[in-house]
C-alpha cells in the first residue's frame, strides 16, 4: 500500500497515476474524505474518553446532592462514546480496505499504454531458427518420443494438467537444477517453501483484494494454494524489523504452483503452455528503502533471467510494461518472452517487477537504518528465475532435429549426465 500522508500530499500526483494504471481517480478523493472523518472521529471519542474520566474522578468529592447528576452525565458520555467507537470500528475497516485497493505509482520511465500493446520492446537477442525440415510442435514432440500423458492425466485430474516423463521429466527437473545453481553463485539463499497460504500473506504480496479469482482456496481448512514462492517469500519475514546490514536478503525460492487461470478459457490451452499447476524457481529481493538501490537489483534481476535464457540457448525479447498492463503491485515491470517456433511468435518465461516499498507496508517489514537510526519500510523484488512446464515449450520447439530428437545446450548438458541430446 501507499503512504496515506504521501496519499494527501499529493492527491493530484496519485489520481494521474492510477489513471495511468486504468483505476479509477475519484478513489483517491474518496480514500482521504474516509481518513479525514476517521481521525475526526478519533479526536472526537478519545475527548469523550477524557471527559468521562473527569466526572468519574469527580464523584469522589461531589456531595450527595451533585453525585446523581454527575452520574447521569458520565452515563450519557458513555453511551455517545460506545456509539462514536463502534462508527470507527466500521470507519477503520473501510480505510483499511481503500487502503489495501490503493495500487502502487508507476515509474515515470515506464512506457504509458491501456494494454500489452502498449508495452515495449528494448531489444531481442539471438535469432529465431530456420529449419530445414518441417518442426513439430511440442505436443507433437512429446507423442513422438513417450513424454508425456496428456490425454490420461486429463482423464484423472481434469484439463490443463500434465504429466510429462522419461527424458522430458528430467530435463524439466535439470533445468531448474542449472537455475537454483546459477542463483547460488550470484549469492541467493536456495529456500524451498510450501504452497499452502493463510489468507493475510495474499493481500500482503497484492493478490487482495485484487486477483481472488485466480487463487485456489480450500474452505475446509481456510488456506489457499500459492502461485508463485513470492507469495510465501514476502510474507516470511512479516512484522520484523531488521538492521540495514542484514539487507540485501536473497531468496531463490522453490515450489509447486497453482494458478485457476479463471479469465484465460480457451486461450493457449494446448499441451503445457497454460496449465493449473507447475513448477516455479522464483528470484526475491529485500533491500533498503532507496529507489536507486531497488532499480540496481531490478536490473540485477533482469540480467540472471537473460543468462538463464542464453545458457538455454532461446532466442528472446526484452519488454518494458506499460502502464496498464503491469498490475496493482509494480512500480516498473520487465517481462522477457523466447521464441516459440510453432506459433511463430514470443511468449513470455519471465516477468521481473520493482515493488518499491508498496508490499512492506502491507506486511509491515522494515529495517533501522544505520545513517540516522531510522525506521523504513523495506523495499521488494520479484522475477522469475524459471517456470516449468511453460519453457519446455520453446526449449524443445527451437531444439528439436528432423528425427524428433531434442538437442541439450552446453551449459545444461552436466545436469542430464553429459547427455547431447535426448529422444528417439
Amino acid at each position: 500500500m501507499l503512504d496515506i500522508k504521501f496519499i494527501i500530499e499529493n492527491p493530484q500526483f496519485v489520481k494521474e497515476s492510477l489513471a495511468k494504471k486504468g483505476f479509477a481517480s475519484e478513489n483517491v478523493d474518496n480514500l482521504i474524505s474516509t481518513y479525514l472523518e476517521m481521525n475526526k472521529l478519533k479526536t472526537s471519542s478519545q475527548a469523550l474518553a477524557e471527559e468521562k474520566n473527569k466526572l468519574s474522578n469527580s464523584i469522589k468529592t461531589a456531595t450527595a446532592d451533585e453525585r446523581p447528576a454527575i452520574i447521569a452525565k458520565s452515563k450519557e458520555i458513555g453511551e455517545e462514546f460506545k456509539k462514536q467507537q463502534e462508527q470507527l470500528s466500521k470507519i477503520e475497516a473501510d480505510f483499511e480496505l481503500q487502503m489495501l485497493k490503493m495500487p502502487n505509482y508507476p515509474s515515470s520511465d515506464c512506457p504509458v499504454g491501456e494494454d500489452e500493446s502498449g508495452n515495449v520492446i528494448i531489444r531481442k537477442v539471438g535469432t529465431p531458427r530456420t529449419f530445414d525440415f518441417t518442426p513439430r510442435d511440442h505436443v507433437e514432440l512429446m507423442e513422438l518420443n513417450d513424454w508425456a500423458e496428456m490425454e490420461r492425466i486429463a482423464k484423472v485430474s481434469g484439463s490443463r494438467t500434465y504429466a510429462i516423463k522419461n527424458d522430458l521429466a528430467k530435463l524439466e527437473l535439470a533445468i531448474h537444477m542449472m537455475v537454483l545453481d546459477k542463483l547460488r553463485e550470484h549469492g541467493f539463499t536456495v529456500i524451498t517453501v510450501p504452497s499452502l497460504s493463510k489468507e493475510k500473506p495474499l493481500y500482503g504480496q497484492g493478490y487482495l483484494p485484487f486477483s481472488r479469482d485466480e487463487i485456489y482456496y480450500m474452505p475446509a481448512d481456510d488456506i489457499y494454494l500459492s502461485g508463485t514462492a513470492e507469495l510465501i517469500l514476502n510474507s516470511l519475514h512479516a512484522d520484523e524489523l531488521l538492521q540495514e546490514n542484514q539487507l540485501p536478503i536473497l531468496y531463490a525460492g522453490f515450489s509447486p504452483c497453482f494458478r485457476r487461470e479463471a479469465g484465460a478459457a480457451g486461450k493457449d490451452t494446448r499441451g503445457l503452455v497454460r496449465v493449473h499447476q507447475f513448477m516455479k524457481t522464483e528470484q526475491f529481493v529485500i533491500c533498503k528503502n532507496d529507489i536507486a538501490e531497488s532499480e540496481k537489483w531490478h536490473q540485477k534481476l533482469l540480467a540472471i533471467s537473460e543468462e538463464v535464457l542464453q545458457d538455454l540457448e532461446l532466442p528472446y525479447q526484452v519488454l518494458d510494461i506499460c502502464t496498464g498492463d503491469m498490475g496493482a503491485p509494480k512500480y516498473r515491470q520487465y517481462d522477457l518472452e523466447a521464441w516459440v517456433p510453432s506459433q511463430n511468435c514470443y511468449r513470455e518465461t519471465h516477468s521481473c517487477s520493482n515493488i518499491t516499498d508498496w508490499q512492506a507496508r502491507r506486511t509491515n517489514l522494515r529495517y533501522r537504518d544505520n545513517a540516522e537510526g531510522k525506521v523504513r519500510y523495506a523495499h521488494t523484488l520479484n522475477n522469475t528465475g524459471i517456470a516449468t512446464p511453460r519453457a519446455l515449450v520453446p526449449f524443445i520447439e527451437n531444439h528439436q532435429n528432423a528425427d524428433g530428437t531434442v538437442n541439450i545446450p552446453t551449459k545444461l548438458q552436466p545436469y542430464l549426465g553429459g547427455k547431447t541430446k535426448i529422444g528417439k
